[in-house]
């Protein structure tokens, strides 16, 4: 009932917040450029870009992460996936937790009164369902909540997601709408637009390669700019079915970390990731480095154990 009522809200401002939500949680998400719905892995935390894709993650997988974000500011995240006996379902859990850490609470005039803090939670199930030989079916749904100082507002959100895979060809196709929802209470008194995002993606494994490839639109329900700034590209080399190495660019965090110094424009290599990982039966580590803001770096940490 909480997800179908998620569908029907509507936002009045065209403020947005929860932008957390926008952030990758997966480490090889992350590494092929941030937005990536398309990969077929053993993975748990594909759970939070696509629900579709945890179809075929281990049975009781359990998965914690971490993310260095701009100074003072971090993020971590759990997920937990079950696969059903009938083998055509699996469900899961996830959180996740952002800390903007402490800032001076000053009066207009430049008058400092104190320290506030702020932070966001999301709390989420998850169902994934096999519709058709080649064809699964997720949906998630999700309640948030942030805290800032003595303000607080809470959200309801749905993801629905879909995901088409040949594992003769290596084709991969999704499409998922994250964060159908909005506001159940604001900040104040304005209610605010929660971060909607339609997009579509493709993956290709060359045959008789190691190589492959990702193509990933995002924000395809915000056509205000450029298409290139819509896309994400990634390419794996997959080292065996045990170690993985990747890369990617976000053409749109290129863009908007784009800054003019004396030196002319630069993005100081905002929209370039890299990443690894290795992924044994039951143990998996994998690691992401990614600029997120023209100030940091960031690395994303996944460690995943299958109970």
């Amino acid at each position: 009932m909480l997800a179908l009522a998620a569908i029907t809200l509507q936002a009045q401002e065209s403020q947005e917040v929860y932008s957390f939500l926008r952030l990758p949680v997966s480490a090889h998400v992350a590494a092929l450029g941030g937005d990536n719905i398309t990969i077929t892995e053993d993975d748990p935390t594909l759970i939070f870009h696509n629900p579709a894709l945890i179809h075929g993650v281990s049975d009781k997988s359990l998965n914690l992460n971490f993310m260095t974000y701009m100074e003072g500011a971090k993020t971590a995240s759990a997920s937990f996936v079950k696969a059903c006996k009938d083998a055509k379902a699996s469900w899961g859990a996830s959180a996740q937790y952002m800390d903007y850490g402490s800032m001076k609470e000053t009066t207009a005039d430049n008058q400092q009164t104190g320290d506030f803090h702020a932070r966001d939670i999301a709390l989420a199930g998850s169902f994934a369902y096999q519709l058709g030989t080649h064809i699964t079916g997720g949906i998630t749904g999700r309640f948030i909540s942030s805290t800032i100082g003595n303000y607080s507002s809470a959200a309801v959100a749905v993801d629905l997601g879909a995901n088409y895979y040949d594992p003769e060809s290596q084709w991969s196709i999704s499409a998922v709408a994250k964060n159908l929802g909005g506001q159940i209470k604001a900040y104040d008194e304005d209610f605010e637009r929660i971060p909607l995002d339609m997009q579509i993606g493709v993956t290709k494994r060359l045959i008789g390669s190691p190589l492959r490839l990702s193509v990933t639109m995002s924000r395809l329900n915000n056509w205000d700019t450029a298409l290139i700034r819509h896309l994400s590209v990634g390419a794996d080399l997959l080292l065996g079915t045990q170690f993985y190495a990747a890369v990617g660019y976000n053409f749109r965090r290129s863009s908007e970390m784009k800054i003019t110094d004396d030196e002319g424009d630069s993005n100081h290599g905002a929209g370039l990731s890299l990443g690894a990982g290795v992924q044994l039966q039951r143990f998996k580590l994998q690691l992401a480095w990614a600029k997120y803001h023209v100030s940091a770096s960031s690395l994303v940490v996944n460690v995943t154990y299958s109970l």
